[in-house]
């Protein structure tokens, strides 16, 4: 088989038509859709469900999590009582959005919660001694750590020592001990038997208010008419839940798709103040909140000022909004010329390594002076552009006396245990993560012997070296069958983001009719098959492979997403190209 401008693997789709017809019947859906559902592992008895997901289908049972009602009993008995009560944020988008919940909770009560909210660069993730002793001395009785907290042990303990009641919220992995506090509800703590672990901190905090809610019903005579709405909430969670990148199974499709609903209601004054100087509409998919509000909600944490988009997220007037969300558009702007000047350096490093060695398993590139606020992102592009996985580290005399290090990987490698690995035996400060994510803090003299440990440790896991390149075509389509029609009915199988990726589908024998350079480096192509035209684009991929194989006159396979794009009020289908195979 002739190889790819991205050298992919494609994977051919494998259908039963029989089994496609009897699906589409007994689910009473169209035959395109069932073959996806097929794909999916949809039982067909679950159609309906997976169609049309609502939170009385799949929320679960507070109670069902560790720790879940000792949690609400405090929070709760701490805000009636009037006793003073942090939240400790993390400082990405979950943290935000977990800590703007709580904030909006609090305040339906008339209550303040103060907030804490660590530097990225001079305190480093989570909860720490020197954070707890802050809290302490502004005479904080409980803290609530939201997206963080639960591997922080020795913060912990020092919180216990000094007399706070701590309440950890978190979902991030964890260890068999559990650490001292007062309450620590998490779904991936190793004795919590909810089953939820896919959440979010966001969707944890929403499981804790509900909880909330029913207490104070039930234990404290409080009507319903009486409590925050919290479907309301929902816009937050939804937010936190998307741009955590935590799978869409179960409840977390129903949070998203009724957050999207919250957000057509255009209530949120921080997300209108956002989308008004960033000159975008309201809400109203997915991707307008992964990479359009997001990535402007995490720059005052990557550059800035961590605290900001909590504050905004909280705000409940557009005017105290409006200054904060201008603040977070400009250090959104200058978080993108910093990446891009850091990812053309990486890419120098990262491919020299490469002619040095093409069957190097891991790319860890560093430098003085790169912003470490950034260099997460950075790692994500180099392990998409690359297909292996990528640290990226950086250090310098504004950003503290260690370097930090970020890395993203592919399938099949752990790189969080890698990361721990490393930790264990001496060669970093400190360091963890997940199977597709990790970050560590190092002495900069140490770049060298850690990139040897690493890729030695990534060539001994002995993953398939295709696994990162291989794509799995899911429909063959013509031209002329992606209408409108065609792409809504795929997209009542979604929402689609991590866990839950847009189905991948082929056009065969395109030609392609014209090709052009938009923004910086971006290709909008048209293709048509004799059959119909579709207008196209490949994003950042005008100083790659396609580019030559989209010039015009060319025949091509593409592979890629369907989507509508609206534009002057006109619902248009765009086809994304994630790769081609010339036919010539």
């Amino acid at each position: 088989m002739s190889s790819t401008a991205r050298n992919l693997v494609w994977i051919e789709p494998e259908t039963d038509l029989d089994l496609v017809s009897s699906y589409a019947r007994k689910a009473g859906i169209d035959e395109p859709l069932a073959a996806l559902l097929i794909r999916r592992n949809v039982d067909v008895g679950e159609v309906e469900h997976h169609l049309h997901p609502t939170l009385r289908h799949y929320f679960p049972d507070p109670s069902s999590f560790a720790d879940m009602d000792k949690a609400a009993d405090l929070v709760s008995t701490a805000m009636l009582s009037g006793q003073k009560t942090a939240v400790l944020a993390d400082y990405d988008v979950d943290g935000a959005t977990s800590a703007a919940q709580l904030i909006r909770y609090f305040r339906h009560f008339g209550k303040d919660l103060d907030l804490y909210v660590p530097d990225r660069l001079k305190e480093g993730y989570g909860p720490s001694p020197a954070a707890f002793d802050e809290l302490k001395a502004r005479g904080v009785e409980l803290v609530i750590t939201v997206d963080c907290g639960a591997a922080a042990e020795a913060a912990l303990q020092h919180g216990y020592d000094i007399g706070l009641k701590i309440v950890v919220v978190d979902h991030h992995l964890m260890g068999e001990h559990i650490p001292r506090c007062s309450a620590l509800v998490n779904p991936n703590r190793p004795d919590c038997g909810s089953g939820q672990g896919h959440l979010a901190a966001a969707g944890v905090v929403f499981v804790l208010l509900t909880a909330m809610n029913r207490l104070l019903r039930e234990s404290h005579g409080y009507k319903q008419g009486d409590l925050p709405a919290l479907l309301n909430y929902l816009d937050l969670c939804a937010l936190g839940t998307l741009c955590d990148m935590a799978p869409l199974h179960g409840v977390n499709r129903a949070f998203v798709l009724q957050g999207l609903k919250v957000y057509a209601q255009n209530e949120s004054a921080g997300i209108a103040a956002l989308c008004q100087v960033s000159g975008r509409s309201t809400p109203d998919r997915i991707t307008d909140l992964t990479f359009g509000l997001g990535p402007q909600l995490n720059a005052g944490g990557r550059i800035g000022d961590p605290w900001l988009a909590t504050k905004l997220l909280a705000s409940t007037e557009f005017l105290e909004a409006l200054p904060i969300a201008e603040t977070l558009n400009r250090l959104n702007t200058d978080r993108k010329e910093i990446e891009g000047a850091i990812l053309q350096e990486a890419r120098i490093q990262a491919r020299r390594q490469l002619e040095a060695d093409p069957d190097l398993p891991m790319i860890v590139v560093g430098q003085e002076g790169w912003h470490p606020g950034v260099i997460g992102i950075v790692a994500g592009r180099l392990k998409d552009e690359f297909l292996r996985p990528a640290l990226v580290i950086g250090w310098g005399d504004d950003f503290g006396e260690l370097a930090k290090g970020s890395a993203r990987s592919v399938t099949g490698i752990n790189i969080g245990n890698i990361i721990s690995s490393a930790a264990a035996d001496g060669l970093l400060l400190s360091g963890g993560g997940h199977a597709m994510a990790g970050g560590l803090s190092m002495l900069p003299d140490k770049l060298g012997e850690l990139g040897s440990y690493l890729t030695k440790k990534v060539a001994q896991i002995g993953a398939c070296p295709d696994e990162p390149r291989r794509i799995e075509i899911e429909i063959d389509v013509f031209a002329s069958a992606l209408s409108t029609d065609f792409v809504q009915a795929l997209e009542r199988a979604g929402p689609y983001g991590a866990g839950a990726p847009k189905p991948v589908l082929r056009i065969r024998d395109v030609a392609v009719l014209d090709r052009r350079l938009i923004g910086k480096n971006h290709i909008k192509a048209r293709l048509g098959d004799g059959s119909g035209r579709v207008e196209a684009v490949a994003w950042r991929a005008s100083d790659t492979e396609l580019w030559d194989a989209l010039a015009p006159g060319n025949l091509v396979d593409v592979v890629g997403y369907a989507e509508i794009n609206a534009w002057q009020g006109r619902d248009r289908v765009q086809f994304e190209i994630i790769d081609a195979r010339s036919k010539n």
